[in-house]
């Protein structure tokens, strides 16, 4: 996965501590994994199954079941995370096999997923390396943005809306956007294979579900149950890089480690939303080691949290840093468009 391992010059202090005590947390223990395996596929197709039971009772009741199906399918998505980063078994080959099962449920293509992903590990919050194509990673300086004429700015701002960014959009990449390799350079091949293979892994698999059990109820169960987990899925991606504490540097001052301490949030949960979303909130452990598995997150930020304290992003701060989308390089803080007075020229 590609990394940046910053300036030496500019790594703070205590980051090499830090480092050596996430290290010793990057190594997969196999029966972890198979319990969160089993702990994340069984309780997601059990709910699924409840979804087709009940849907000749309740239509209603069935799109209701969708909410924790969801949220459970999101605990799968983190499993296949974790294969992508190689982190969840030892073996590669198990990674493969295993990110690949996911990425049916997901609905996301294991191999060119991954990688577009790994790109992200080496630019997140770093001023002068934004590919400006990631709406919820990436952002505009507040000078970018008010010099952008009138349409462009209102271009620029409708998809970044919280409404649209992370309600209306996240079923459309999920459903509609990944089922085309639309943004993966034709070099990559492999990756660009993986989606197609997904495609007819999906078609035969749903197309054969349709055929024994109607695909009014195949369309009710899986589109409904993807609506809830990638809206869910997306806002947890976005708070992780874009919160009111986070803090965003150009190329000079840009530290692999201080990103991971300072501009990755560690998300403070309930317990229950903690397992469901494979502790993925402990987001600065993984940005400081992409190879800690998300089983051991939690134990390795306790052990980073003695070297280098980190305070948490509270769930209610979180579901409010969607409104954040602008970096200011005045005040060195992410703020709102609202914030702004469009009226400035800088």
């Amino acid at each position: 996965m590609e990394t940046l391992a910053g300036d030496s010059e500019q790594e703070p202090p205590q980051a090499g501590a830090a480092r050596q005590a996430v290290a010793a947390f990057a190594r997969p223990i196999k029966h972890d994994g198979l319990v969160q395996l089993l702990t994340s596929f069984g309780p997601f197709i059990a709910a699924c199954a409840a979804m087709y039971l009940v849907f000749p009772i309740s239509i209603f009741l069935t799109m209701a079941l969708a909410v924790p199906t969801g949220a459970l399918m999101v605990r799968v998505f983190i499993v296949q995370h974790d294969c992508g980063h190689g982190s969840f078994f030892r073996s590669q080959r198990a990674n493969t096999v295993i990110g690949r099962l996911c990425s049916v449920i997901t609905l996301t293509p294991f191999a060119n997923w991954a990688r577009q992903h790994s790109q992200h590990h080496g630019n997140w919050s770093n001023l002068d390396r934004r590919s400006g194509l990631d709406i919820y990673s990436d952002c505009l300086t507040v000078r970018e943005y008010l010099a952008l004429p009138r349409w462009r700015r209102w271009r620029h701002r409708l998809p970044r809306h919280p409404l649209v960014a992370h309600l209306l959009l996240p079923p459309l990449v999920f459903l509609v956007l990944y089922r085309v390799p639309f943004d993966t350079p034709r070099r990559w091949r492999r990756e660009r294979l993986s989606v197609h293979l997904t495609n007819l892994t999906l078609a035969a698999l749903f197309g054969t579900l349709a055929l024994l059990l109607g695909w009014q109820r195949v369309l009710t169960v899986h589109v409904s149950v993807m609506v809830v987990a990638s809206i869910i899925g997306v806002w947890l991606f976005s708070v992780q890089h874009r919160f009111d504490t986070a803090q965003w540097t150009r190329c000079g001052d840009w530290d692999a480690a201080a990103a991971s301490m300072e501009a990755s949030s560690w998300l403070h949960l309930p317990r229950v939303l903690r397992w469901i979303t494979g502790n993925i909130g402990f987001h600065h452990i993984h940005h400081l080691n992409p190879r800690v598995p998300s089983y051991r997150l939690a134990a390795a930020h306790d052990a980073v949290q003695r070297i280098w304290p980190v305070k948490p992003l509270s769930l209610l701060r979180g579901l409010g840093a969607p409104w954040l989308a602008l970096w200011d390089e005045a005040s060195g803080r992410l703020v709102s468009f609202r914030e702004i007075n469009p009226c400035e020229r800088p």
